[in-house]
């Protein structure tokens, strides 16, 4: 989830209501700090910015469904990504809005429709890709791989994978969010010995972060690793 500084810097619609607007996200940050990832915070989330406002942002349907994915309920990702297909989204949006969708439907298993979604997104999603920060090249080549698995391209989905992501610091969170969706892959292929040898290494990883932000995370990264290897992501 975005700190507050960072969704300050992503904007709010309305400039007249700014401080209010700081003021809600900040009481639902709150429970991200203590609690992380959860329920009560997706609908903590939805409520102050989505069910009850007149014209959420596209911003923060694309926040909440992200939010909702990390709980694994991929069905109500999926319901608030539904709201933008018809929206004109551009740039970075565009491209986080086509790689929850590419994501999402691939973890719902609908793999038609997700290679349906690439490739009436593949142009923009092409010529974007360049103009993306690493970050988002990343979790363009995972949803990508996630849709190659959800059609049984396991050989192909790991290939995706090895794009040549460079760590960056200490703790890279999405170096780890790579090496817990080869785990899911080779989970999902019934690849036993390589889902050994992704667990170790997704496991060793883990075990080089220093200085978690939050008290909670440590643990939540090592149900995620489990997770995965039993199919869930």
């Amino acid at each position: 989830m975005l700190s507050p500084t960072e969704r300050k810097r992503a904007g709010f619609p309305l400039l007249s209501s700014h401080a209010a607007e700081m003021k809600k996200y900040v009481e639902v940050y709150s429970l991200f700090v203590d609690k992380g990832y959860s329920k009560e915070l997706c609908e903590a989330y939805a409520d102050a910015f989505i069910d009850n406002v007149k014209k959420p942002t596209d911003f923060d349907l694309i926040q909440i469904a992200s939010l909702y994915d990390r709980i694994y309920d991929n069905k109500t990702a999926y319901f608030y990504l539904e709201k933008l297909i018809d929206k004109k989204l551009g740039g970075a949006e565009k491209l986080s809005y086509c790689t929850g969708m590419l994501t999402t439907i691939s973890k719902i298993g609908n793999w038609r429709d997700a290679e349906e979604f690439r490739t009436i997104n593949i142009g923009f999603l092409q010529k974007y890709c360049g103009k993306a920060t690493l970050k988002e090249q990343a979790k363009l080549y995972i949803a990508l791989a996630l849709t190659d698995c959800a059609a049984k391209n396991y050989t192909q989905a790991l290939k995706l994978l090895k794009f040549g992501y460079k760590p960056q610091g200490k703790n890279d969170f999405m170096l780890l969010e790579i090496f817990i969706t080869v785990v899911y892959i080779f989970a999902k292929a019934d690849d036993i010995e390589g889902l050994e040898g992704a667990l170790d290494n997704a496991m060793g990883c883990l075990s080089i972060f220093k200085d978690f932000d939050f008290s909670w995370q440590e643990e939540y990264y090592r149900k995620r690793i489990k997770d995965a290897s039993q199919g869930i992501l």
